[in-house]
């Protein structure tokens, strides 16, 4: 497999307290990497390094062989909330990369239809259910067909069947679009699921514990009896770092 991202990162702090040290991650191309940790461990403070959000920090991040350093249209970022601009209908959200000409670019129309909006292209972010502002983020963060998208627990604010429904749509579209995903999670189902790989990080500072391969193909069973296999797995890792 090809390596997409490459994460070296010596140390990152936050005045006298040490979030993220001797931390080496890399990621191939087509992959879904899940990362798990007690709060504070700097999985979020990961993907903003990431992202180019936060660059101070020494080390360095290579996005198919070239230092990320800065935001870059290459990786996309869906946060927790939708974060939709209200003034904006939901195909000017989609494609606000774009600017005066978002209200009308087919690739915008045609995710939108993709993640179950036909017929709210036009509506604001007023009208729409948590579910439906999610699936706009989730259209809005593929629209300029990133390399890499970065999630920071991207459902966490929907309910249970809701987040089943996005956990494979995501999958889905990713797949299809050949997007690398790297995200933050604190459900380890949720992990388990999606993922190819779950990095487990330890605290104080963060570093990476373990790294667990989820060999279930590409295809994913939710009745599996293999899932419950991996979550022990996961379990066991985080136990021994007391991070549960």
């Amino acid at each position: 497999m090809t390596e997409l991202l490459s994460i070296r990162i010596a140390r990152k702090g936050f005045a006298a307290q040490v979030v993220l040290a001797n931390l080496n991650l890399d990621i191939g191309r087509g992959q879904v990497v899940s990362l798990v940790g007690a709060s504070g461990c700097g999985k979020s403070t990961l993907l903003r390094i990431v992202a180019g959000l936060e660059q101070e920090y020494r080390g360095e991040v290579r996005l198919a062989g070239r230092p990320v350093c800065g935001v870059s249209r290459e990786i996309g970022f869906i946060f927790q909330e939708p974060r939709l601009l209200p003034w904006l209908t939901v195909a000017q959200n989609v494609a606000f990369d774009i600017g005066r000409r978002s209200g009308v670019d087919p690739r915008a129309a045609e995710l939108i239809e993709r993640v179950g909006l036909a017929g709210f292209a036009q509506a604001l972010p007023k009208s729409l259910s948590g579910g439906m502002a999610q699936r706009t983020a989730i259209a809005r963060g593929l629209f300029s067909k990133p390399q890499l998208l970065l999630l920071d627990e991207p459902f966490s604010a929907v309910d249970a069947f809701t987040r089943m429904k996005l956990q494979d749509l995501l999958l889905d579209i990713a797949r299809e679009n050949d997007t690398t995903l790297l995200l933050v999670t604190h459900d380890i189902d949720e992990a388990i699921y999606l993922s190819d790989r779950v990095v487990i990080l330890s605290n104080h500072p963060g570093t990476i514990a373990a790294d667990i391969a989820i060999d279930m193909g590409k295809k994913r069973d939710r009745r599996s009896p293999e899932l419950s296999v991996y979550r022990k797995t996961v379990l066991d890792a985080l136990e021994a770092i007391h991070a549960i």
